[in-house]
């Protein structure tokens, strides 16, 4: 699917091509340069945190559709001890080793939605969600588009 991309995330060049795959998708997706920026800096501080404190994991990144908007949506998961303190974790101060120091917290304020959720054994799953509202033009042609398949 051309909306939907996986990054493997295993050393710090992975952070590189995690950071350009969510630009380009979120570009793709009409977002702003500001916001495919934000998008991009969020992924990059999460991917960040899977290789310091982990070393493994992986970014799945894709569109979601709602009435009036659309939204970017990326999932980070890892196999880790997960986060012991996520309250903690998420708590403004609290930098991270290495990346732009935005870490959690950063990355939460980057996006409209963020939620960090750890299995009851290992893994971290971190969900983050940026909305794009649609002008009234996109509306228009995708009620056309959406009339020719009806």
């Amino acid at each position: 699917m051309e909306n939907e991309v996986v990054v493997e995330i295993r050393s710090d060049a992975d952070l590189v091509t995690a950071r350009a795959e969510a630009r380009a998708l979120a570009t793709r997706l009409g977002f702003s340069r500001t916001d495919a920026t934000l998008i991009a800096t969020a992924i990059s501080e999460i991917a960040r945190n899977i290789v310091v404190h982990v070393g493994r994991g992986q970014i799945a990144m894709h569109l979601v559709r709602e009435d009036r908007r659309r939204g970017f949506v990326a999932i980070a998961t890892d196999q880790g001890p997960g986060i012991r303190d996520i309250d903690g974790a998420l708590a403004e101060g609290n930098p991270s080793r290495g990346g732009f120091g935005l870490g959690l917290p950063g990355a939460r304020r980057l996006m409209d939605r963020f939620e960090v959720t750890c299995g009851s054994e290992r893994g971290t799953t971190v969900t983050m969600t940026k909305w794009r509202a649609l002008d009234e033009l996109e509306l228009l042609r995708e009620s056309r588009r959406e009339g020719r398949r009806g």
